[in-house]
């Protein structure tokens, strides 16, 4: 039985806490595209019910995103958290500052990005079903970054006192096809965000993600010959042929290799356009193909062999290598030891399949890895994320933020160098 959840409190069954219910229960907030105003948000929300204030933003366009942005700059001030926004491509970009004004004061980066990929209107009102909190973007990363908020507010009174230093970053852009143009990397190329150690917010079941495959999106054209629909055996139908081109790309040397953390590289064929006519032969057709490479392969190796197929033409190509650091790297060592202290089955070193901004902070020498909540379907019409990680994380986050500077007193070396080619 499905019922409107109440504020606070055990649910039975699945509850759904849609943008309207959650104005109603948890102090008028108001309608969901509206940026409310500091006095008017509410001051002792945990992460799951931010998280579900944010899910209420359709954050796949830019009016959403610049109203999730003016509530989460509105959220942080409220708790006495300054924050500097700056647009980027006319969405919002949010940074703030906490801890220790030292210069020579470790400073960890936490970055987190607002926008989703675009989903039915539904999926933008969370449901509560036992332990899954469902919606767009409680997996990709709305959980993860409420939990981030949250952390960020219990470590803003007793960072400095501890010594360290925490620059919180949310960007509108992580989603984006604009690989080249992406907040994230304009931040730190301009020399907007610096630190010591970075960790980014997705969603990794509690493990951190110390390598992420690298990106290869290949657009390319397979050409044919037309010929009338009614006599196709005169013509060289371009579109079954690229069907044939992509099985070959599947089958090539590259796609069989593998890595410490990885079986071997994925191959998506995720676009097809031919054709003009129902009624002719197509004699080119366009494909896009996603491959997720693996540390320590070659890209240019595998754009060769895939430059050998026979009718096939290259037409575009969109690169961003892997994140790789190391395991010994202790940041690294210390964020493992807090998610363990959290509980069991957590804190892993892993490899993530998907490709990461932490790249972005490993091109300008500064380490960095994934390390999300858990959950499942990112991405997916039934997306959902563990509400009890979500409070795991929190916990982890503060744990290691505190610890770190005892963690670079023990070995002041920081880390091991950054991987050639992030350097």
């Amino acid at each position: 039985m499905r019922v409107r959840a109440a504020a606070r409190g055990p649910v039975a069954g699945r509850a759904r806490v849609g943008p309207r219910t959650l104005g109603h229960a948890a102090g008028a907030l108001g309608p969901v595209e509206e940026a409310p105003a500091p006095c008017r948000i509410l001051t002792g929300m945990d992460e799951r019910l931010l998280t579900e204030r944010l899910v209420g933003y359709d954050t796949s366009h830019r009016d959403g995103l610049r109203a999730a942005g003016g509530f989460v700059k509105g959220w942080l001030e409220s708790h006495g958290i300054d924050v500097r926004e700056h647009d980027h491509d006319g969405l919002p970009v949010l940074r703030s500052t906490i801890g220790s004004s030292q210069e020579d004061a470790p400073t960890v980066i936490l970055h987190g990005h607002l926008d989703v990929v675009p989903a039915h209107a539904p999926q933008f009102e969370p449901i509560l079903d036992g332990d899954r909190l469902i919606g767009r973007g409680t997996y990709d990363m709305k959980g993860g970054l409420a939990s981030m908020l949250c952390a960020v507010r219990d470590c803003a009174p007793r960072a400095a006192g501890a010594g360290v230093r925490v620059e919180l970053v949310v960007v509108p852009d992580e989603e984006s096809e604009r690989v080249d143009s992406r907040s994230t990397d304009a931040l730190v190329k301009e020399g907007r965000i610096s630190g010591d150690f970075a960790i980014t917010g997705e969603p990794t079941q509690l493990h951190v993600g110390v390598q992420a495959k690298g990106v290869l999106a290949v657009r390319a054209a397979v050409h044919g010959t037309s010929a009338h629909g009614s006599t196709p055996w005169l013509g060289d139908n371009a579109v079954l042929k690229a069907f044939d081109a992509f099985r070959r790309i599947e089958s090539l040397p590259f796609s069989r290799e593998s890595s410490e953390l990885y079986d071997r590289p994925s191959i998506n064929l995720s676009r097809m356009r031919g054709g003009e006519a129902f009624n002719m032969v197509p004699d080119r057709c366009e494909v896009t193909i996603d491959i997720r490479y693996v540390p320590g392969q070659d890209a240019q190796e595998i754009l060769r062999q895939i430059g050998a197929i026979e009718d096939l033409e290259v037409l575009r190509v969109l690169e961003r290598g892997p994140a790789i650091v190391s395991q010994r790297n202790p940041f690294v060592v210390a964020l493992r030891d807090a998610v363990g202290r959290t509980g069991e089955g957590a804190g892993l070193a892993v490899g993530r399949d998907g490709a990461s901004d932490a790249i972005a902070f490993l091109d300008a020498g500064i380490p960095a890895v994934e390390f999300g909540p858990s959950g499942s379907g990112h991405h997916g019409p039934d997306e959902w994320v563990s509400v009890s990680s979500l409070a795991r994380y929190r916990r982890a986050l503060v744990d290691f933020v505190l610890s770190v500077p005892a963690a670079v007193a023990t070995d002041p070396g920081t880390s091991d160098p950054v991987p050639e080619g992030h350097a």
